[in-house]
């Protein structure tokens, strides 16, 4: 088991605006998915698809959150270059993009920092709902205004594996808003979550949520009560 020590250091990475990159003759890919890795009672969870990524760190017992990042990515030698649109930690760090040395190993994905993090490849498992949705209006449909890509303020849902995570955030200024994740199942119009960090408030870790949903075209139809008892009605658009 890694110390606290190393724990630390891995925080202090992920915060670093440019990491020295390692290079050779191949080109790492990531395979789309979830990744995860767990050092010293903390989770360090990559949810990641063809152009877009999202890290996240939470404690799970006791439950607290402690940082998101996310954007768009490419990479080349070796090397995961990303362009934030959200960074949790933005006011204490200024951290806008992150060039961080990576490779693979039987399925594995290592970022080869000091100390070396190695995530295991999460189960996969496709679902109705998986993708990233941008947050577009309140239902029902009536033609009212809707938020888009052209908005600087997002809310953005992105799931994939069994795993979920909301993020509301402004484009530009980096103002972080707020986010929540856990596993999510969406079967038959019914989709419920299980919250596995929250960053407003620790407790409502645990708390299952059930919901209804319908897809037409590339809008996601949510329905149901929000945390607090009140109806919902909510339209998610394809990204």
């Amino acid at each position: 088991m890694k110390s606290k020590k190393s724990s630390s250091h891995i925080m202090l990475w992920l915060s670093a605006l440019a990491i020295i990159g390692y290079t050779n003759h191949m080109n790492a890919q990531i395979a789309n998915g979830v990744y995860i890795s767990d050092v010293d009672n903390v989770r360090h969870e990559l949810k990641i698809d063809d152009n877009y990524l999202i890290y996240s760190e939470y404690s799970q017992s006791p439950a607290k959150f402690i940082k998101t990042m996310g954007g768009f990515y490419t990479t080349q030698n070796n090397t995961l270059n990303v362009k934030l649109e959200f960074n949790s930690a933005h006011q204490n760090d200024g951290v806008t993009e992150l060039s961080i040395p990576i490779s693979k190993d039987d399925g594995t994905l290592i970022f080869k920092t000091d100390p070396e993090v190695t995530f295991l490849p999460a189960e996969s498992l496709e679902q109705d709902l998986d993708g990233a949705w941008l947050f577009a209006t309140r239902g029902p449909d009536e033609g009212q205004e809707r938020r888009g890509e052209e908005s600087p303020r997002k809310t953005l849902k992105f799931l994939i594996d069994n795993r979920f995570q909301w993020i509301a955030y402004t484009t530009g200024t980096f103002q972080f808003h707020g986010t929540g994740g856990g596993s999510f199942s969406s079967q038959d119009g019914v989709y419920i979550e299980k919250i596995d960090f929250f960053s407003k408030d620790d407790t409502r870790v645990g708390a299952t949520l059930t919901f209804k949903y319908e897809i037409k075209g590339k809008d996601w139809h949510h329905t149901g009560k929000n945390s607090k008892g009140a109806p919902m009605y909510e339209i998610w658009s394809l990204r």
